[in-house]
């Protein structure tokens, strides 16, 4: 009888748990030369971005991603689709729709049979098909770990293109999607995540962040980017250090997936959680009571602030007076976990007396 199949074995991590930590790829880039000027380059490597935009015309800016990963999962046609919505979601945050999809391919085809490495290929042409637009080529390597994502290009007109980082002070943060992808993924790749836990991890990632395109429409939207390797914590800070204000996050409002705070409390998180933590948990201050009332414990707290996100939900910034508009948008749209979860604020906030001494380089307060 054939063994079946584990796909997360032949990878040392899984989803956008494997990237690079914050501080390694700051290094990293750090030296690179600057990038020519280009006036029609109207989003480049300068805001931490999702995507690269290039004005094509006065109705027309081109968007184009690439995302990849090794498997987070073990069954080939789930792991394909994880990793097409994951990267689609790039083109949705900045406020466009997608056109056309490269696919990116790297097996180690000593390991896993033809037949298994095409159902991961059918799994993104499926969710690509779902999202209305074509895998029109692409490339592919033997490599020691399996590989695979799209290089993906969208279309927006640029007057509704958003940056991450262009919230204004006042404005209120909105997360589309709970968060917990990287405890169950652990959990999973332990062999004791449940049936019920898989099924919520695979709607949750294979749900397309497509009403972005809709949202960067509505008026008062003044800032998007989607939850990935970084965490919640790590893409608030960027949205907050981008634009130069303080981001308060109320950690009460946060949406968690319920059974990923039970695999937490059993001890299962990921090793990114914890590089994350590493690289940016200086500029983050936590309230002395925060977490508490869910029986969480410090480090706990902070796995769930930094917990990896595949294909995790948009983060919008918007005016007060606009969020009863986003969040009515994304209800009808079947995010029914959308919370309200923060402000940015350009000085001390009201929420300051309950919070340890800041760092002076710290942008994120959770209470």
């Amino acid at each position: 009888m054939t063994t079946p199949i584990r796909l997360t074995e032949y990878a040392h991590g899984g989803g956008c748990g494997c990237k690079i930590s914050p501080s390694l790829l700051a290094t990293i880039l750090q030296d690179l030369p600057l990038p020519l000027p280009n006036p029609k380059l109207l989003v480049g490597n300068e805001s931490a971005d999702d995507a690269a935009v290039y004005l094509l015309n006065d109705q027309q800016a081109l968007i184009a991603t690439t995302d990849f990963f090794t498997p987070i999962v073990d069954d080939p046609f789930d792991f394909g689709r994880i990793a097409a919505t994951n990267a689609l979601s790039d083109i949705y945050a900045m406020g466009g729709e997608p056109i056309l999809a490269l696919a990116i391919v790297g097996m180690p085809i000593d390991k896993l049979p033809a037949e298994t490495i095409g159902r991961i290929l059918a799994g993104g042409q499926s969710v690509c098909a779902a999202a209305g637009i074509t895998i029109a080529g692409g490339h592919s390597i033997d490599t020691p770990e399996p590989i695979y994502g799209l290089a993906v290009m969208g279309l927006a007109h640029p007057q509704f293109v958003r940056k991450n980082c262009n919230a204004q002070a006042g404005d209120v943060l909105i997360l589309a999607k709970p968060l917990g992808i990287g405890i169950l993924s652990a959990a999973l790749k332990k062999g004791v995540l449940s049936a019920a836990g898989y099924a919520e991890m695979l709607r949750l990632t294979t749900q397309l962040n497509s009403i972005g395109a809709s949202i960067a429409k509505l008026q008062g939207v003044t800032a998007m980017t989607d939850v990935t390797g970084f965490g919640l914590a790590g893409h608030a800070l960027e949205m907050a250090r981008g634009a130069n204000l303080e981001l308060q996050l109320d950690f009460a409002t946060i949406p968690f997936i319920p059974l990923a705070l039970e695999n937490l409390k059993q001890g299962y998180s990921t090793g990114a959680s914890t590089r994350n933590w590493q690289s940016y948990g200086g500029e983050i201050v936590l309230g002395n009571a925060v977490g508490q009332d869910r029986g969480l414990s410090a480090a706990q707290l902070q796995t769930l602030l930094t917990d990896p996100q595949t294909s995790g939900g948009l983060l919008i910034g918007c005016t007060p007076a606009s969020a009863p508009q986003v969040l009515a948008t994304l209800l009808q749209a079947g995010f029914g976990d959308a919370c309200q979860i923060g402000q940015f604020l350009g000085g001390e906030g009201e929420a300051a007396a309950e919070l340890k001494s800041p760092a002076p380089a710290a942008r994120l307060k959770v209470y």
